[in-house]
């Protein structure tokens, strides 16, 4: 699948006949977030992109990982920047999910990269607001230009600084603004960060705002409905991506008609 312009990601969810689904840090419903092990689950339960968050170690690797602190998804403690890379892979991702994926690993950008890039699976980087966002941003630019992976990945932020600033320097590459609001025009949200997509929370989406979007020549995408009511309300919008946690089950959904 090429970059996520809107002619493109339009187009190929017209041969589809459905949505794309995004895999939300993989398939973290059923698989530990943002490792292999949810990444790969995710592309055999049938994703059409998956969804990822990067940070910066200490001695300034791109590696995949939520939280700026480890305690939640690791069996690390402390802030992950403070760590460095040969550090960080000392540590547990998995076995806060469950003892079957004890030994995962947090990986590198580089990493997801060279394995979903052989397979057609388009990248979606969100980049978190924190202290180093600019040296993550700057980093990841430098990471993708040397692989050549432009046209692989769509980034994507809450903090629209970094899709506007990214679309100033790159103007090729695919951007969106995430949020979780109910803004008075949002179609302004996303133009006025130069913005490609927008991606709300699914709770704020609804047919209007999606129709002025696709006037305006922007697609929609949508995080993270996961019950089969959430679910089924984001697919009655019309929206044109979905992340969810569980891929299986919108799979299923859209099989069912």
């Amino acid at each position: 699948m090429p970059a996520m312009t809107y002619p493109d990601l339009m187009s190929l969810k017209a041969r589809l006949g459905r949505p794309l689904i995004m895999g939300h840090r993989g398939a973290m419903g059923h698989a530990p977030e943002n490792t292999m092990a949810s990444f790969q689950l995710a592309h055999r339960l049938g994703v059409d992109a998956i969804e990822l968050d990067v940070h910066l170690s200490k001695d300034g690797v791109l590696v995949v990982h939520h939280d700026e602190s480890l305690e939640r998804t690791t069996n690390g403690r402390g802030e992950l920047a403070d760590l460095t890379f040969e550090q960080l892979q000392q540590l547990d991702a998995g076995s806060h999910f469950s003892a079957e994926f004890a030994g995962e690993r947090i990986p590198t950008l580089e990493e997801v990269l060279a394995w979903a890039r052989p397979l057609g699976l388009p990248v979606v980087i969100e980049f978190k607001r924190n202290l180093n966002a600019a040296a993550i941003v700057q980093a990841a630019i430098g990471l993708i230009e040397r692989l050549g992976a432009g046209n692989d990945v769509a980034f994507i932020s809450f903090d629209h600084f970094v899709p506007a600033g990214l679309k100033q320097a790159r103007p090729t590459w695919c951007t969106g603004v995430l949020y979780a609001a109910r803004p008075i025009d949002p179609v302004h949200l996303a133009t006025s960060a130069g913005a490609d997509g927008l991606l709300p929370n699914f709770f704020f989406v609804d047919k209007d705002m999606v129709a002025a979007a696709h006037a305006a020549q922007k697609w929609v995408g949508c995080w993270a409905p996961n019950s089969e009511r959430e679910l089924g309300y984001t697919l009655q919008q019309g929206v044109d991506m979905i992340g969810t946690n569980f891929p299986d089950r919108l799979h299923t959904m859209l099989q069912r008609g």
